[in-house]
């Protein structure tokens, strides 16, 4: 039977707001970003210290550990991009080409590239060992806030204060189609784990999932009273957290189109938020400088082989079930402040 997520532990060292979580691959450590210009790689064993990397002359923006979990890249104000080796040693290596503020940073799914955006306007994407600038994406008109790999590694998706939310061939390096945002712009998107649709986080308040093989948007939620900042999708793919500036996370069952949970453990905004690579843990920071871990406990996908099966039948989210899970979105929006009045 699924129980509530249980807050595990806690972690104190930022000197400002935590900008960007990420787990290693095998869950022993979580790499951090701050305001503070430092990334932080916390060891999930208690008695190891954390590691505080300083190289950064500005703000760290976004971090995100390679697929094999031997590197971990950041991105900063200061234009530059660092990979680091995540050990006591600190080392780390420069990427320069950007002209402004690194918004985010990301490592394709096979860990040979890496895929960066920038308020220079472009999306830039860089091989990993060979430490070189490859191409520019260059459509979007205003600030690029973040971009993404899809799991084969064939699409990149990006979301700008342009407003629009921008899909990208990466070997033709053609944009395919652009999502377009009416209130206000995506903070981040990213790419459900099938690759068949992405979820945007929105300044109006609202998270959108949208198909990008019929471009249709395939559900809204409009479940916080602030800007949403981060979310992650669970690994499994039936679970969606979001992370907002109205102090709470949310996870939303993508399957049924509902609420699941609120969650409170931050005081003010909470800026990003991330899965593990199983999805049994989740991690938040906020800018309460605070870094938090949380067990699931409500799904994992290392279970018997059946229910991921069983899942992924239920996450062939057919255009029926979709229709209908935007028909339930009306319904449940009732049910739920009901539930909050109750």
């Amino acid at each position: 039977m699924p129980s509530d997520p249980t807050l595990e532990r806690h972690f104190k060292g930022h000197r400002d707001t935590v900008t960007s979580v990420d787990f290693s691959c095998n869950m022993k450590q979580i790499a951090t970003g701050s305001m503070d210009s430092c990334v932080m790689i916390w060891n999930m064993k208690p008695q190891m210290r954390a590691y505080r990397f300083d190289g950064h002359k500005d703000a760290v923006t976004s971090v995100h550990f390679s697929p094999s979990g031997h590197l971990v890249a950041s991105a900063s104000r200061d234009k530059t991009v660092r990979l680091w080796v995540p050990s006591m040693k600190a080392e780390s290596t420069v990427f320069r080409a950007h002209t402004a503020t690194v918004r985010s940073v990301n490592f394709s799914g096979d860990g040979q590239t890496l895929v960066t955006a920038s308020d220079d306007k472009t999306i830039k994407v860089w091989t990993v060992h060979r430490q070189k600038f490859l191409f520019s994406l260059n459509q979007h008109i205003n600030w690029v806030r973040c971009a993404k790999f899809s799991p084969d590694n064939r699409l990149i998706v990006s979301s700008s204060d342009d407003k629009t939310i921008k899909l990208w061939d990466k070997n033709s390096r053609e944009c395919i189609h652009s999502f377009y945002e009416h209130a206000g712009y995506a903070n981040y998107v990213d790419f459900h784990p099938s690759g068949t649709c992405i979820a945007a986080a929105s300044t109006d308040n609202s998270v959108k999932v949208w198909d990008i093989r019929s471009h249709k948007m395939l559900q809204h939620y409009q479940v916080h009273s602030g800007v949403v900042n981060s979310l992650s999708f669970h690994p499994a793919g039936n679970f969606l957290i979001t992370a907002s500036s109205d102090s709470t996370m949310k996870i939303l069952d993508l399957v049924e189109g509902k609420l699941l949970y609120t969650l409170h453990g931050h005081q003010g905004p909470v800026t990003c938020v991330a899965f593990s690579r199983t999805g049994e843990y989740f991690s938040s920071g906020g800018s309460d400088e605070q870094v938090m871990v949380w067990k699931s406990n409500f799904d994992c996908v290392e279970g018997s082989d059946g229910t991921v099966s069983i899942l992924e039948q239920r996450l062939t989210l057919t255009e029926d079930k979709l229709k209908e899970c935007l028909e339930n979105q009306m319904e449940i929006g009732l049910h739920l402040q009901r539930r909050e009045e109750a």
